[in-house]
């Protein structure tokens, strides 16, 4: 089980590309990695999850802290790329109505 991260940041704009599998397993390492970004005040995170092959409840509460965190900092998550399964785990949780989630990339045609 791995998890790849992959941050590019520009002023208070910073994409997250992350594939692999999200579990107990790498949910520390992807949590100390958006945390570090969740800091910095104002700033606009954008996660691409569309490599993302699985995730637990652990993995939706790295997603949660980072959420509360960037708010707190007055800062705006967006999540991108989800697939059907990862939708599915926001809307049963009801993250999907607090957080910004598109199953789609933007540019992406359908």
């Amino acid at each position: 089980m791995n998890i790849s991260i992959e941050t590019k940041e520009k002023d208070q704009l910073i994409t997250v590309n992350i594939s692999g599998e999200i579990d107990a397993y790498t949910a520390p390492k992807l949590r100390e990695s958006l945390f570090q970004l969740a800091e910095k005040k104002e700033s606009v995170i954008i996660i691409n999850l569309s490599g993302v092959t699985y995730m637990d409840s652990t993995g939706l509460g790295v997603f949660v802290g980072v959420f509360k965190n960037i708010r707190s900092n007055n800062g705006k998550l967006k999540l991108l790329g989800l697939s059907s399964r990862l939708m599915r785990l926001f809307e049963i949780t009801g993250l999907s109505t607090i957080m910004d989630i598109s199953g789609q990339i933007e540019g992406e045609v359908s």
